[in-house]
């Protein structure tokens, strides 16, 4: 399940795999510290995606989320395509 979204996360460009495991070893370094579990992790994504498409047409498949860390603060990051906003159903 994790090995999806980093996937997802590292993505498919040109990057060697010493910059590939770097990666990784930060993400999971991130999360061990903040304890997120890969239930909790896809429950969350899950349900950005779910609250994002009610106003928005995204790009599933190119969605990444990220938890990026700077000392004693972390942020959870999400990028995902907009294709087109939703119409008002109000």
């Amino acid at each position: 399940m994790l090995n999806g979204i980093f996937r997802k996360i590292i993505g498919k460009g040109d990057d060697s795999s010493k910059d590939v495991a770097k990666k990784r070893l930060k993400f999971a370094l991130v999360y061990d510290r903040l304890d997120v579990s890969d239930d909790v992790l896809e429950n969350l994504q899950r349900d950005i995606v779910e609250v994002i498409s009610r106003y928005f047409e995204i790009d599933k498949d190119g969605l990444s989320l990220d938890i990026r860390d700077s000392g004693d603060l972390s942020a959870l990051v999400l990028n995902t395509p907009i294709l087109s906003k939703r119409r008002d159903t109000s």
